[in-house]
Parts: structure tokens; C-alpha cells; sequence
């Protein structure tokens, strides 16, 4: 692997260490900051007149995911 790869995979483990981290605080006994979960949750219920907006959203998103990382 050359060093540019090296760096994109560290760069995706900081990511989910961060992600981690985050959600350990998140879980703590009367912490403010809300789970992983929960924000999803509202990304999904959040709507603009009645349309979806959040569930499009996320569709896409994994849309791009899947035609950048898995249709090679």
C-alpha cells in the first residue's frame, strides 16, 4: 500500500473512533449529548411540506456510498 492509502485508512478508523467516542459519552447517566441513534431518528422524521426530505436524504447518501465504493 502507498502512503496516501495508509493515510485514507487512518483517516477512516480516526473517523470511527470518533464516532465511538461519541456515543460512549452519549450513553453516559444524564449525559446531554444525544445517541447516534436518536439523530438518525430525527434525520428521518424531518419533513418539508409532507415530503421526506431526511429519508431522501439518507438515500442518496447510500446511493453515493454503494456507486463509489462498491460498483468498481
Amino acid at each position: 500500500m502507498s502512503a496516501v492509502q495508509w493515510l485514507i485508512a487512518g483517516a477512516f478508523v480516526a473517523v470511527g473512533a470518533l464516532f465511538g467516542a461519541v456515543e460512549w459519552v452519549a450513553r453516559r447517566p444524564g449525559s446531554a449529548v444525544p445517541t447516534l441513534s436518536d439523530m438518525c431518528a430525527l434525520a428521518m422524521a424531518y419533513e418539508v411540506r409532507r415530503v421526506p426530505v431526511g429519508r431522501v436524504v439518507l438515500l442518496g447518501f447510500w446511493w453515493w456510498v454503494g456507486w463509489h465504493f462498491f460498483a468498481r
